[in-house]
This record gives C-alpha cells, structure tokens and sequence, in this order.
C-alpha cells in the first residue's frame, strides 16, 4: 500500500472512531495512536525526509491538511465531554471575569476613625504614647496612691521593675503636659492592657481614647459641651444622656456620661442589664495634684479629661453582644462592618 492510499485509509478509520468516541479518555487513547510520538500519522510525516522532493511536498501538505483536521476534532470532543462531566470545570473565556474582594478596615479601627475624625474637627490635636509605661506615667503623676486596687498584679500586667503595660492612654496627658505650655487640646487614642477575665463583655486587650484640653477659665460646662456635641454627631441628634457623680484619682469633680439604650428606649433589655442605660465613658476636672506634677499654675489653668473605651464604642452603635467577635478574625463577621 502506498503512502496515500495509507492517508486514505488513516483519514477514513481515524475520523469514525473520533466521532464515535464517548469519553475523554477514549479521546486520548486516540491521539495516542495517530498523534503520538509513534503515532501513525506522525510516522507518515517523519517519513517524509526519504521521498522526491515533488512527492514530499503533496504528501507532506495532505498529511499536515489531516493532522490539523484531528486535533480540531480531539479539542471539540475534550470540550463537549468537560461540559457532560459533573465537578469537570469548563471556562468560558467570553464570560466576564470573578470581581476580586477589595479590603477595608477592621470594625475598631473604622470606630476609631470615626470618633477621633469628630474631635479633630472641634479642634483636637492627636498625641500618642508607649505601650510599655513607667509607673510614674501611668499612676504617680496621675494622682493614684501607693495602695490604688489599680496598682495590684491582678489589675496590671508588670513587665520588670518600674515597667507595665498601659492600662490607659491617659500617661500620654502627662507626657504632653510636660512638653507643652497651655493652651492644651489633645486627644490620645491607642491601644491599652488589663489583666482581666476574657468573656462577653471585657478582654485583656482593647482601644481607648482619652481627651483632655487646658486653659484659662476652662469649665464644666466646656466638657459637657465636647461630650455632648461628640454624642449627638455619633449616635445620632436623638440621643438622651445623663450624668452620674463618680471618682478617678485624676479628675475632680468626676462624672460618667450614659446614654439612653437605643436597642429598648429605655424600657429595659439584656444590652442595658434592664436599666435603660448605656455607660459610654467617664469625665471630669483636672484634678490640681496633676498639674503640680507638672509644674502647672493650678490658681492660673483649668483643664478637663474623658476618655472612652472604644471597643465598647463599637459594641454599643453596631449591637454587638460579644467583644471577643472582634478578635477572632472570622471573616463572616469582618465583612459584615464596612
């Protein structure tokens, strides 16, 4: 038989078996045997060296013109069968292509953004301070006696000697003060540690934000203004607050600041522990010990201090009942707060 009888033949027989052919692998058992390095087809044209150069190239051309025709036929089977095999992906190039996930900001530092953009824009400066902190900072200066329940182990993570982590940002409040001569306005956002039981409602870990301005004739009234004009803009121009006598070593007269439980209006729910009321933070006057600290004219300058934990922020505006959602990275709840 001649090599184009043996075309024919190859053409004839390979054709009828690709169309019949009813798997992927039967597909490829067929490339093998006509294609395939000892492929049949292929032997044809790896015998073309050996013919008259007139012979080589109308061979040639038909042989090349068949094996094009086979790999068409073999990608259009591959094709139909991924399509008819369930799990098999099949990728339609015309489609358009999956959007990709864009990232935005963890629900405490989208809180903390949210309250320091309010007080930037009354007039606030941002200062920040160490994590690691003297005792010095973050007690002495502040007021806090030798035998503060504050001061103990149980309270405080002790790193060495005079060292802790910070249970508050309010140290940063005697950092400026001695760098600064009044009139002070700063806000002190950042992170802060007690050792407390980790549950619902507390963890070892969270955010806080201490604010403190100081100048001549600074009043009560001047604080109560900041913290209600911040309540009314981030909580809504609806909400109802009150104050409460309370104590801090460094702040005198002292206050904290409720607001009215927008989950129950007041009626009494297990967000409000069935009182009606939220506590958002605590304030008062500068106490005249710390600017003796500090070497402030206590007859001369007046000052207020608040802060506000910001987890509980968070917590209270978005309803969630949990603090330990917000550190267990599950990407559920993230992308649920944008």
């Amino acid at each position: 038989m001649d090599i184009v009888d043996q075309l024919r033949r190859i053409e004839k027989n390979a054709t009828r078996e690709f169309l019949a052919a009813k798997s992927i692998d039967s597909i490829e058992q067929l490339r093998v045997r006509y294609l395939g390095k000892k492929g049949e087809l292929i032997a044809i044209l790896r015998g073309l060296k050996n013919l008259p150069a007139e012979k080589k190239r109308e061979i040639g051309g038909q042989a090349n013109r068949l094996k094009a025709s086979f790999e068409e036929i073999i990608e259009q089977k591959r094709d139909e069968f991924s399509r008819a095999v369930p799990g098999r992906l099949t990728i339609d190039y015309t489609l358009p292509g999956h959007p990709y996930r864009h990232g935005h900001r963890h629900l405490v530092t989208l809180v903390m953004d949210q309250i320091v953009g309010i007080f930037q824009r009354m007039g606030f400066e941002i200062a920040d301070g160490p994590d690691i902190e003297t005792d010095y900072y973050n007690f002495g200066a502040l007021n806090f006696p030798p035998d503060h329940p504050a001061r103990d182990e149980q309270d405080t993570f002790y790193v060495e000697d005079d060292y802790i982590l910070r249970t508050h940002t309010s140290g940063v409040q005697v950092r400026e003060f001695e760098k600064r001569t009044p009139p002070v306005k700063i806000i002190a956002p950042g992170r802060v540690f007690r050792h407390e039981a980790v549950n619902a409602r507390s963890y070892c870990v969270f955010h806080q934000l201490e604010g403190f301005y100081v100048d001549t004739d600074v009043s009560f009234a001047d604080l109560k203004g900041v913290l209600e004009a911040f309540c009314y803009e981030f909580f809504g121009e609806g909400v109802k607050l009150r104050y409460r006598p309370s104590f801090f070593p460094f702040t005198e007269p002292s206050a904290e600041i409720d607001i009215r439980c927008f989950l129950c209006g007041g009626q009494g729910c297990p967000l409000c522990k069935h009182e009606g009321w939220l506590e958002i933070l605590g304030a008062g006057m500068i106490d005249p010990s710390v600017f003796d600290a500090v070497n402030y004219d206590n007859e001369k300058y007046t000052g207020y201090a608040f802060g506000m934990g910001v987890e509980r922020i968070a917590l209270l505006k978005y309803q969630v009942n949990d603090i330990r959602l917000l550190y267990e990275n599950d990407i559920r709840f993230i992308r649920q707060f944008r």
